[in-house]
Parts: structure tokens; sequence; C-alpha cells
């Protein structure tokens, strides 16, 4: 059975969008009138708006009158802009008083036997200036059937939404709907382009699941909805890849869905070093996917989110989550807040300290121990404990030289399993407004297993990238040293066309990665990442 509710728009509760239209609707007064120069009577007119009969219908699939229905009138603009109701009458007819507006109508009508479908009926477009009329007649829709070209995939979910906008205001409905569901448009066209609509279903398969989202712009809702796509067609491959380093155990999440409005997505359990498949419709945007991790007993799930991601059809994303090299990252996305701010005297970083291999970022880090310190011209500032890659300090206004440390040390509070070591030298001074810090970040990318591991005595060319100021200022110098012993003991080795190139050691030991990074400016990084990964 489908239910169907009207929504705010995204970011926002139906419960806080009903609350706000009932204080919207307590707080209206009448502007431009002295109202003691008013009789009683005239003022009650005056606070009172002039309303009409909304008549409303209810007819199901054999055209018989039904109270099995659910109707939702949102008023969209003019004095009825605030009003948001569901009338109901056991007969299938109901009528209700509402001001002169533009309304959102939609209603759904459910069959008289169960699993016999859902009709769902939208008016865009209704402007109440008399007493007015409106029939929803279930025999007027017609079918939704999206789903794959795959005969044993099984059903899982499915959204339907719908927006309009009039006046600069935007309303909203959905339905949650099973197999079965037919839908329909009423009334008059709406301004063009002023209705969106989409529908996301959701599908498991044997091997691959499916995610299949739609979405149209139009003067109308839509009647009928049929898409039967390709997997040639379709579809972009999102595969998500589970890292079990250290024999990990536990059960980790993956969930794959639109990046753009509502919707309810599709989530699956992730075994160790297992893969989920996702085919998802080019045809809805970008896509969003979210892993979570496995947490023991009273810890919070550690999760990571890749948001925006951009598919086409025929090609394959792959991420990996949870694997080495664990180190700091830096959000490159354009617009994206820098990870090091200056602000008046205020000094702050919050760099992700410990994103996996694939830079993702963690929401829940295991460390073991966290420091952040500050030195200003040799003295220290101030230090931090218990967050990683984060601190605020308070300093001086006038310029000096600081050395900004961020250290963890990885693990699940117990058992310490290697450093992370970010030191960065800076000249600063005060600001009139909010100014980046000048940090940098290295980025190490070798081959691994999905157990964290590379093969022992392979010589190896690892991929070596800048992040931050000394990516777009450029670097005046960049070393790479590896060490075998946990970092007792470093070598450096040499960097051609932005890779490391050196051999693993004997299996069942330790990488341990130091770079060194001077920038054009002479602002400098030395990162250093203990028990970076092992070989196997």
């Amino acid at each position: 059975m489908a239910t169907s509710a009207h929504t705010a728009p995204p970011g926002r509760t139906a419960a806080s969008r009903r609350a706000a239209l009932r204080a919207l609707a307590l707080a209206g007064v009448l502007s431009g009138v002295t109202l003691s120069a008013l009789p009683p009577t005239a003022v009650a007119a005056a606070r009172t708006p002039e309303t009409y009969a909304l008549t409303i219908r209810h007819l199901d699939r054999q055209g018989a009158a039904t109270d099995a229905y659910r109707t939702h009138v949102t008023g969209i603009s003019g004095p009825g802009a605030s009003e948001a109701v569901t009338p109901h009458d056991d007969s299938g007819t109901v009528t209700v008083r509402l001001p002169r507006g533009r309304y959102l109508l939609d209603s759904t009508v459910d069959g008289r036997e169960e699993g016999s479908g859902t009709d769902w009926i939208v008016q865009p477009r209704l402007d109440l200036d008399r007493d007015t009329t409106v029939t929803v007649d279930a025999r007027t829709t017609a079918p939704v059937d999206v789903r794959p070209r795959d005969g044993k995939a099984r059903f899982l979910s499915s959204l339907g939404f719908v927006e309009v906008t009039h006046g600069g205001t935007t309303r909203s409905a959905n339905v949650l709907a099973a197999p079965g569901l037919r839908i329909a448009h009423l009334g008059p066209d709406a301004e063009p382009g002023s209705v969106r609509e989409w529908f996301d279903t959701y599908w498991a398969g044997e091997t691959t699941d499916y995610a299949l989202g739609y979405t149209f712009t139009s003067s109308r809702a839509l009647t009928g909805l049929v898409r039967h796509p390709a997997p040639s067609s379709l579809a972009t491959t999102v595969e998500v890849r589970r890292a079990a380093p250290k024999g990990e155990t536990g059960t980790a999440f993956v969930s794959v869905q639109p990046g753009a409005g509502p919707t309810v997505g599709i989530s699956q359990p992730l075994r160790p070093r297992g893969t989920a498949t996702v085919l998802v419709t080019p045809e809805r945007g970008r896509w969003n996917v979210e892993y979570e991790g496995p947490a023991a007993p009273g810890t919070k799930p550690n999760r990571y989110a890749v948001n925006g991601l951009a598919v086409r059809a025929g090609a394959t994303t792959a991420h990996t989550f949870d694997n080495p090299v664990f180190g700091p990252a830096l959000d490159t996305a354009p617009g994206a807040r820098p990870a090091g701010v200056r602000d008046g005297a205020a000094l702050s970083l919050d760099v992700p300290l410990l994103a996996d291999g694939e830079g993702h970022a963690p929401s829940a880090p295991r460390f073991h121990t966290a420091t952040t310190t500050l030195h200003r011209n040799g003295v220290l500032i101030g230090t931090h404990r218990g967050e990683p890659g984060r601190g605020t300090f308070t300093t001086t206004p006038g310029a000096a030289s600081y050395r900004l440390t961020a250290t963890a040390t990885r693990g699940d509070g117990t058992a310490p399993a290697g450093r992370a070591t970010a030191a960065w030298t800076f000249t600063s001074a005060a600001t009139a407004r909010p100014a980046a810090l000048p940090l940098g970040t290295v980025r190490f990318a070798p081959a691994l297993g999905l157990d964290g591991t590379a093969p022992a005595g392979a010589r190896v060319r690892v991929p070596v990238t800048v992040q931050g100021a000394a990516a777009g200022s450029g670097a005046r110098s960049l070393t790479v040293s590896v060490s075998t012993d946990d970092g007792t003991t470093w070598t450096r080795v040499p960097v051609a066309d932005g890779r490391a190139v050196f051999r693993n050691p004997a299996a069942g030991r330790s990488v341990s990665l130091r770079a060194e990074l001077t920038d054009t400016k002479g602002d400098t990084l030395t990162q250093t990442l203990t028990d970076a990964y092992r070989t196997r």
C-alpha cells in the first residue's frame, strides 16, 4: 500500500513545514488599516479572508465512490498560501472552505482488495477563486512500470516526488509505493517548467543491484511512466569495495542514492573484502555513495561519503573504503573550506588526518591518541588533544614564523597501529577577514589488495600527489623517503613522473613513508606515515 504526504523542500521535515505554515497563518495581519476606525463587524471581516467551498469527489477504478483515499491540499500563493489541509469523509465526497489562492492537490486512492494497487493523482494547479468541485478519478491513471531487464531482480522500494513552484514559492508532495502504482495528472496545465517530478525505484539482483531514477520538468504532473532500461543504455556501474586490513570482521553497509532531491536510496550489507555493484541511471544526475564500517559495541560507526558522483552510461566508477594508506587529505572540490584558516588573531586547523587510501574522510576515525600543537617563532602557543587534525589557537597579530603539527596514532583505542604526522611551517600575520593558511598534503597511492598489503620484494612505482597550496603555486622541492623498520631509519628514494620508485621488503614487513615538501614561497611540509602498509 502506498502512502502520500506533503513534504517541505529538501532539508526540512513535513512536521516542521506544517508547524511553520500554522505559525504563518496565525501571524497574518491586515496592514494599512486603522482598526479603531472600523466597527466590530468590519474588523472581524477584515481579519477573516474570503473563503470558497472546495468539494472533492473520490472515485475508485470501478467509478464508485470510495472512502479509501488520502487527499492533501496545500496552499502555494495568494491569501491561502499558508493553508495545508487533509480533508476526509467516509462518503467519498468532502468539502472544505479555503481562502482564495493557488493550491497543490494530491490524492492516493487504494484498491478495494489487498494488493490491488494504488492510484496517485496530482493536480499541480488548483486556482480557487470561486466555489469549486474537483473529481479525483482513479480510472484516469496509467501504470508506473520502472524496472531493470533482470528477471531475477527483486523490488525493494520506490518513491515518487513532485514539486510545484508559483509566485516564488515551492510546495511538494510524494508517494511511497509498491508495484502496481498508477498515476495521473489532474486539472489545467500550470506554467511551463513550474512542475518538477521524479521517480526513483530500487531493485536487488543476484549479483547486481539497481537504482533507477528519472526526472521530468513540465507544466503537468505525469500520467503513467514506463522504463525498462537495458544495462548497456543505463548504466554506469558503481562498485564499492570493502577493505579489511589485518583481518577485520563485522558487518559494513553501503548505500547509493541520487544526489538531488529526497529519495529512499538503496542500502546493503557488505562482507569483509566484498564488493557491492549497483547500476544507476545517468538521467538522474549525480549520485551519492556512503559507506559505514563495522563498529564495536558502544562506539560510533565510522562513515565515509562520496557526494556528487558524476556518472555516464557504460562507465564503471569504483571506490574502495577503509584501505591504506591512511594519512592527511584535503578537500579539493571547488569552494571547499580550507583546512587551515587565519581569522584575526585566531588560527585553526581542520584536516582529516586519517583519511583512507582514496582520500575518503572518516566521520569517526579510529585513533589511539591525537595531538595538535602550534609554535610561534619557536615558542609553544598551545596544544590540543583528542581530535585528529583539529585545533584552534589564539596568537598575536604581528607577522611571525609558525610551526603547526598534527599527529594521530591509528588504532581502536587499545592497540596502536601506525602513526600519521604532518608538520607545516609558514609565515602568518593577523587578517581583517578569514584567510586560508598555506597548507598542503602529500598523498601516496600504492596498489594494495583489500587486505591492505602489497607483494613482498616487488619493485613498485607508488603515485605521489601534492594537494593544497603547493599544488597551486608549485613545489620548489619534494623528497620521499622509505623506512622498513617502523621509522627507525629512512632511505631517500627517487621520484620520477609523479611516482616514488623503490622495492618492497620481505613478507610480513611494514613500509613507512615520509614526504618533505617546500613550495615556491618557502612554506614547508614534513609528513610521516609509519606502518603505512604491509607486505605479503
